[in-house]
């Protein structure tokens, strides 16, 4: 027993590594079909928790939400499409193609605004929000994870709270315009997961930010299983 343990571990050892280098040398469709290839949802959490500064949940749940082999890569060709639809809706929004997902991120400058602790959701934010809507509702067969982000600025357990409030916000603010509240989970960090440096105005300003995670959902996952057999 212990030496089939001891070779299972190198064979996935090798897997990681494997399909690690293929993830950073491959396109953004191509990533879509490389994420389960060795492991499926167990290998996209491994990557997901080894992305950028190691603390990104939402890059992490796209990743561990990968199909992988050819249904995958179909996913990310939808994805691309996607993807380019929100970039040119939202212009300062972040958007980044990730495995078989779309990660989106709003800070205080780039389109979802929040007055100094408050959660209700501004006239501006309702424009960038009406655009995102406009996406979403052409592109049906997804799912959206919604994180709430906050600054360092005053008690843990009150940043919490504010990032949980905002995070809902923004979901029944979508949901209020049309979208099914059964497309959209929220999650919630407060200061717990920064991006920027919270010693100076403007990274305070940039991790005062929500973010998307937008992956297939099972309609597509059927259609890409059926559509690559």
């Amino acid at each position: 027993m212990k030496m089939i343990k001891q070779i299972c571990l190198v064979f996935l050892s090798l897997s990681l590594l494997t399909a690690c280098s293929a993830y950073q040398n491959s396109n953004n469709t191509q990533r879509g079909a490389v994420i389960g290839a060795a492991g499926g949802a167990i290998l996209g959490g491994i990557i997901g928790n080894n992305v950028g500064d190691g603390n990104n949940t939402a890059v992490g749940a796209i990743l561990g939400a990968a199909v992988g082999g050819a249904a995958g890569g179909y996913i990310g060709n939808r994805m691309d499409r996607q993807a380019e639809a929100i970039e040119q809706a939202l212009p300062d929004a972040q958007v980044t193609r990730v495995g078989e997902g779309i990660n989106v991120v709003f800070d205080e400058k780039s389109g979802i605004y929040f007055d100094t602790n408050k959660y209700n959701i501004t006239p501006a934010s309702q424009e960038t929000l009406n655009r995102l809507k406009t996406v979403f509702i052409d592109y049906p067969d997804t799912n959206i994870l919604i994180e709430g982000h906050t600054d360092d600025t005053g008690s843990d357990t009150y940043n919490m709270t504010l990032s949980q409030q905002r995070a809902n916000a923004v979901r029944d603010y979508l949901v209020s315009q049309g979208l099914a509240a059964s497309r959209f989970t929220t999650a919630w960090h407060g200061e717990t997961q920064p991006k920027y440096d919270n010693t100076t105005p403007d990274g305070r300003s940039k991790n005062r930010r929500v973010e998307f995670a937008i992956v297939a959902n099972q309609q597509m996952i059927q259609e890409a299983k059926l559509k690559t057999n």
